[in-house]
């Protein structure tokens, strides 16, 4: 509910006039005016009529919102006895990824929710009259708006008073909490009613994609069917509880189910004050209506106490004062007088760059945790560290290695400090680097990227475990060969160690003749690469004696440089 969408109307501040001349205006014109629904089938409903959700009072916490009718030429849909084009008046056109966003949260809630039987042109009558359909779609890739919309500090002048539940966070406000976001939410709603419609691991209410299926959600609380009038009434009385409000945002339901059509963000219309003060969107604008038809925008001094709509007696006005004959100012003809300067408005903290908060290196051995916990401090723009602030973390490159419950994407946000620590990081089985990168989630800020190193399993000692003499008939197999594999005295587990059939020689390579494992074809071969199990035990393949009679070696390797030199003798057969 920014200001800058036009004049805002306060709960009940307008008079009964005002209500009663727009509903005039648009059955003058065969708007889609829709009365409330009437509870007994005779009188319309009354704001008491409308129900919230257990535990809130309302999503926008009543606060201002805009009031801008509908088009008086309002689109058709096709067969109607009006031959309107099919894309109606640039009313009707909605911003694409508002639209998008609107449709997404009616499906989703429709898988949870089907008796709700929630209408996506509910969710943009009240994205209209609450944002402007988020300033006319203006909006990233993500559906994040490019800036902040923030409703009045609900202070109690003029507004309800509800005192800061949210430390600032969402609408930079530390002392009273402000509605937020296309559809806009008060901090307080927000935190029960968040959702994460666009499945970036974030509840954010500048999103129109969680915005939209939060209000999706909070309309369908207390197992309302928006397919039955006075549901939907209750449904958006709990939204914001004026009956206005509620004429306003069914106006627009009803114009929207007319017809409407999609347009690229950025384009949407957003309401225009005229500059004689008549309501938004009327008078000799786009409507169709002439300035005598335009209802009075000036808000009255005190609420209508007629719900009907009757019009308010007109205030009998004031005589002007007399002037004073002499100048209060004492100055002489000509003396310039110095204007009070306004005071620019203080910024609300804003986050302006995420960094390293100090991490250190970055290794550890295959299968085994990081030691080290990756740190990303957020600053504000005032240079100072800024909490709240929503950081993802996601391990990138040809890896096994991933976070606690092996998930590659976390999502954290920071605390008091501005600090956020991603959950501890454990090594696969895949050696080499990769990168880790941490980016505040929904803006375009430079990433902070870490790089880190899995390093192989490693045995400083390696022995055969068994003592009988490994001998063997030519054309038969040798007996199993065993060993055990340790680092700095500890079993070694899962490490690397290649056998080889070696030369005896001074500098030896691997032998061409002699004892030989087989491949999964069968085939011959002399060098067999394995790892250890848990405990760092192995054992060997089978190995066939072959060749001349005489002494082998075969020769274990561990990751780490560890030897053992085993012999094999291979013995000639019996004549």
């Amino acid at each position: 509910m920014a200001a800058q969408f036009g004049r805002r109307l306060r709960r009940g501040a307008t008079t009964a006039a005002v209500a009663a001349a727009a509903v005039a205006a648009l059955s003058a014109s065969q708007a889609p005016g829709s009365p409330l629904v009437a509870s007994d089938g005779d009188q319309p409903t009354t704001g008491a009529a409308g129900s919230t959700p257990s535990g809130d009072g309302a999503a926008s916490g009543n606060s201002p919102y805009f009031t801008d009718l509908p088009p008086l030429n309002t689109p058709n849909k096709p067969g109607t006895s009006v031959n309107l084009p099919v894309t109606g008046s640039a009313e009707s056109g909605i911003p694409a990824s508002i639209l998008a966003a609107y449709k997404k949260a009616q499906q989703t809630v429709a898988g949870t929710d089907a008796a709700c039987r929630l209408p996506w042109q509910l969710l943009a009558a009240i994205g209209k009259v609450e944002s402007g359909q988020a300033r006319g779609g203006r909006v990233d890739a993500q559906g994040t708006t490019l800036s902040p919309i923030l409703g009045p500090a609900l202070n109690g002048q003029g507004f309800a008073l509800i005192k800061d539940t949210d430390d600032g966070a969402y609408d930079g406000d530390s002392t009273h909490d402000r509605a937020v976001g296309p559809m806009q939410f008060i901090p307080s709603t927000w935190a029960t009613w968040g959702q994460d419609g666009n499945a970036d691991g974030r509840k954010d209410p500048n999103n129109i994609y969680d915005a939209a299926l939060a209000a999706g959600r909070y309309l369908c609380a207390g197992s309302r069917d928006l397919a039955l009038a006075a549901d939907l009434d209750r449904a958006v009385l709990s939204y914001n509880h004026s009956d206005e409000y509620l004429r306003t945002v069914r106006t627009w339901f009803e114009y929207y189910n007319r017809g409407t059509h999609e347009v690229p963000d950025g384009t949407g219309v957003l309401p225009v004050e005229s500059s004689t003060g008549t309501h938004p969107g009327t008078g000799s604008g786009t409507h169709g209506s002439s300035p005598s038809s335009s209802p009075s925008s000036s808000p009255s001094s005190s609420p209508s106490s007629s719900p009907s709509g009757s019009p308010s007696p007109t205030p009998t006005p004031k005589p002007p004062s007399k002037p004073s004959p002499t100048p209060s100012d004492p100055g002489g003809p000509g003396t310039p007088t110095t204007p009070t300067p306004t005071p620019d408005p203080t910024p609300s903290p804003a986050l302006a760059a995420v960094q390293n908060a100090g991490t250190g290196e970055l290794s550890a051995t295959a299968g085994d945790a990081f030691a080290e916990r990756i740190k990303v401090l957020a600053k504000s723009n005032f240079g100072k560290p800024l909490a709240k602030v929503s950081v993802t973390f996601t391990v990138v490159g040809d890896t096994d290695a991933a976070f606690d419950g092996g998930k590659k994407t976390v999502t954290v946000a920071t605390g008091t400090d501005g600090t956020a620590a991603a959950p501890v990081l454990k090594a696969g089985e895949k050696t080499g680097t990769f990168t880790v990168r941490a980016t505040a989630t929904g803006t375009s800020l430079p990433a902070v990227a870490y790089t880190a190193t899995v390093t192989a399993r490693q045995a400083d000692a390696i022995a055969r475990t068994g003592t009988a003499e490994l001998t063997a008939v030519a054309g038969q197999t040798f007996a199993d060969v065993t060993a055990r594999a340790t680092y700095k005295g500890a079993a070694a587990g899962r490490v690397a160690v290649t056998a080889t059939m070696i030369t005896d020689a001074e500098k030896p390579v691997e032998n061409d003749k002699g004892p030989y494992f087989t491949n999964d074809d069968g085939d011959p071969v002399r060098t067999f690469a394995f790892t250890t199990d848990a405990d760092g035990t192995l054992t060997l393949p089978k190995i066939y004696a072959d060749g001349a009679a005489g002494t082998y070696k075969l020769r274990l390797t561990t990751e780490g440089g560890a030897t053992v030199v085993i012999e094999l003798t291979v013995e000639a057969p019996a004549a």
